[in-house]
């Protein structure tokens, strides 16, 4: 049996959010989860990290998510089934006296969800590690965001740390695949030396990390090989200004039967590129709009650069949802891209 880990000291500044967030939860009843649309291996681990450790203290805790939770972190909800409500998740939220909302601090993230969460007018807690560029668009509540967390996860980590809550295995495992994928299996830039230590710290709790890269980054099917050979063959390169980008063809997923999820990853390939600044991938949305996900290397800030188009997310990692037609937007991106990596300016 692992030894109880000995938890990381947390940033004095996030300690007051923490506590607020920590009280919040005390007072509730019924607490309901959730996180943005296509949800990623941190607002999953985040989420299910928070769950297990609120049924340690014997709270009514739920996810509801906007939309199912992708296959390749089904073993960190499998053993929640009957706390996962994603299916039923506008009757969760109508059931709800607390809200969290976590790895987003806006609605419009939130999909067929926000208009629920809008209409109730619940407290609403938020714990998000990205860079807030506006107020957000939440209810009223306590928030725990911290641009410099490396990951959510770490956040419901120091929440932890703060309220004095056991860490569970179940709720490190989570966390540690927040941290894991959030990170770039501690690759980014967002990797610092207390990252590592609140990784230590969570495989302190008895985990086997060579199991959870098995099941995060080692299950693909096949078809997400033949759909990354695919994507790969619209890879433009543009070495006088470094930048690279990548297109997802039409039918292209239904084709390889496979989901959104399976194109994780695949902007990291044109931004490894030798020469890359700025690396791009574009794909059409159901709704018919263009996500465009941005990854940049050096000092080029490509959440800034999404802003004007609606968008956000880290320095070095963000994206956006854009209206138009798949070459409307490339032209109106790429362009901006370009100015952006040759003179500094976007427009």
């Amino acid at each position: 049996m692992a030894s109880k880990p000995k938890l990381e000291s947390v940033p004095a500044g996030r300690k007051r959010g923490a506590r607020a967030v920590a009280e919040a939860l005390l007072a509730a009843r019924r607490i309901v989860m959730t996180t943005h649309v296509n949800s990623d291996g941190d607002g999953v681990g985040s989420e299910v990290g928070l769950v297990h450790l609120l049924k340690a203290l014997g709270k009514d805790a739920r996810i509801a998510n906007p939309t199912p939770v992708p296959a390749r972190y089904a073993f960190l909800v499998d053993p929640l089934k009957k706390h996962d409500r994603t299916e039923h998740a506008v009757a969760a939220l109508r059931d709800a006296d607390l809200f969290v909302v976590l790895d987003i601090s806006d609605l419009s993230r939130l999909g067929h969800l926000a208009e629920t969460i809008h209409g109730r007018d619940v407290v609403t807690a938020c714990v998000d590690h990205h860079l807030h560029l506006s107020p957000g668009t939440l209810p009223r509540g306590p928030r725990l965001v911290d641009p410099a967390a490396s990951a959510t996860s770490e956040l419901i980590y120091d929440l932890a740390a703060v309220a004095g809550w056991p860490l569970t295995a179940a709720a490190a495992r989570a966390l540690y695949v927040g941290l894991l994928t959030d990170t770039g299996g501690f690759r980014f830039s967002n990797t610092s030396p207390r990252t590592l230590r609140v990784a230590a710290s969570l495989l302190e709790c008895g985990l086997d990390p060579e199991h959870i890269y098995e099941q995060v980054y080692a299950t693909a099917p096949i078809g997400r090989l033949r759909l990354t050979a695919e994507v790969l063959e619209t890879l433009v390169v543009e070495p006088e200004v470094g930048l690279s980008w990548i297109t997802v063809p039409a039918g292209s997923l239904a084709r390889h039967r496979v989901s959104a999820d399976d194109l994780d990853g695949l902007v990291e390939l044109a931004r490894s590129v030798q020469g890359t600044r700025m690396a791009l991938l574009f794909r059409t949305l159901s709704s018919g709009k263009i996500k465009v996900s941005f990854r940049s290397v050096g000092d080029v800030d490509v959440a800034a650069f999404a802003q004007p188009f609606g968008g956000g997310g880290h320095a070095k990692a963000s994206g956006a949802s854009i209206s138009g037609s798949l070459d409307e937007v490339q032209h109106e991106v790429l362009a901006a891209a370009r100015r952006l990596l040759s003179n500094g300016r976007v427009s």
